[in-house]
């Protein structure tokens, strides 16, 4: 019998402490957490993988959390708890008329929004998750499986290397951030248990141009593994 997968969690803060502070504990009870840094990369994130509840702070820059969630009840019915240090009756109303399905005012305890996430998911069926509750990255007509590392062209299975394989799942692993050459190479370096030849630099790119012939359409001009000149490359769903 196949375990079931971990309830996967989309934390949206603006707040760096505090989204680590929340990813941190929210794993330590189980749970599977991606987190963003603002509405934007969370739009980025979920169209390209599935949840199963987002917590949302409110007072962001740029776009607010009531108006991600209203943007999220027209796309999905995915539950949202807002977080906020306003708590004003007028506050938690506008949340809820947006579609949020729960709202908790800063400061709270961790354990308090465990048992909030609990509550929620005890009465929302996950009805936006991947079949099987796998996760799976959407590129245009492409899918990649993250649990198996499978990608297919419809229905098709594509075939990748071994490196291919690893670098997908890297970047997969930080999708919509920048990874650096550095990092790909010393996290190839580990996959392959610190033995054999070390990864270089333009290596990752050869191999990278490679991967790109079988994601992009047009490999030239890439849509979603992209190069950020003087960074790295980054992987976008969509």
């Amino acid at each position: 019998m196949t375990e079931a997968a971990p309830t996967h969690l989309l934390i949206v803060d603006d707040d760096e402490r505090i989204r680590e502070l929340l990813k941190r504990y929210l794993i330590k009870q189980g749970f599977m957490v991606t987190a963003a840094r603002d509405a934007a990369q969370a739009r980025r994130l979920l169209n390209g993988l599935a949840f199963d509840l987002i917590v949302l702070d409110v007072m962001m820059p740029g776009e607010d959390g009531v108006s991600l969630t209203r943007w999220l009840r027209a796309e999905r019915t995915t539950p949202v708890i807002l977080l906020t240090a306003r708590g004003e009756a007028q506050d938690r109303i506008a949340g809820f008329e947006a579609g949020a399905d729960d709202y908790i005012p800063k400061p709270f305890e961790p354990r308090e929004l465990v048992l909030r996430i609990n509550a929620i998911l005890r009465r929302a069926p996950r009805t936006d998750s991947a079949p099987m509750g796998r996760q799976t990255l959407i590129l245009g007509k492409m899918r990649y499986d993250v649990e198996n590392g499978e990608l297919r062209d419809g229905t098709d299975p594509v075939r990748l290397t071994h490196t291919e394989a690893a670098l997908l799942r890297i970047l997969a692993a930080r999708q919509g951030q920048v990874v650096s050459r550095e990092a790909l190479v010393d996290q190839l370096g580990r996959d392959r248990g610190g033995s054999g030849e070390t990864a270089q630099e333009r290596a990752i790119d050869v191999q990278i141009t490679r991967l790109r012939r079988k994601i992009e359409s047009d490999p030239r001009r890439p849509r979603f593994l992209q190069t950020v000149r003087g960074e790295g490359y980054m992987l976008t769903a969509g």
